[in-house]
């Protein structure tokens, strides 16, 4: 999922890049009103309240308000559309040892990282659904 500086950066257990996801939830959650106050704090808050609740973990977005949710699915239900198959088909190429044996070393190692990647998207949809 792309952040500023690339990508959000999702782990099996939390996200890597919390600040940033953090950050980019709330300013896109924001009310019109709620963003130029926002921007007129240069993008400064009273982070004692925030210091509690920024942990994400994959817990903690669970309990994410639901517009910040809504938007998260989506996200993650894009990068899971831009993916050429889906999960259930990498899982089927990766049990089906004649098929992954004809794959190049390249091939298999980029397979097991999509299956990676889309193992923990479907994760994270799972929490915040």
């Amino acid at each position: 999922m792309v952040g500023e500086e690339g990508a959000f950066v999702l782990g099996w257990e939390e996200v890597l890049t919390e600040e940033e996801l953090s950050t980019t939830l709330k300013v896109l959650c924001m009310s019109a009103e709620e963003f130029k106050e926002y921007k007129e704090q240069d993008g400064c808050e009273d982070d004692s309240e925030e210091e509690e609740n920024s942990t994400l973990s994959y817990e903690g977005l669970s309990r994410l308000k639901p517009p910040c949710k809504q938007l998260l699915c989506d996200s993650v239900v894009l990068t899971l559309e831009s993916y050429g198959s889906d999960l259930k088909a990498e899982q089927d190429l990766l049990n089906n040892k004649e098929a992954y044996e004809k794959l190049s070393r390249r091939e298999q190692q980029a397979l097991h990282v999509r299956y990676g990647q889309k193992r923990i998207l479907h994760q994270l949809l799972e929490l915040v659904r």
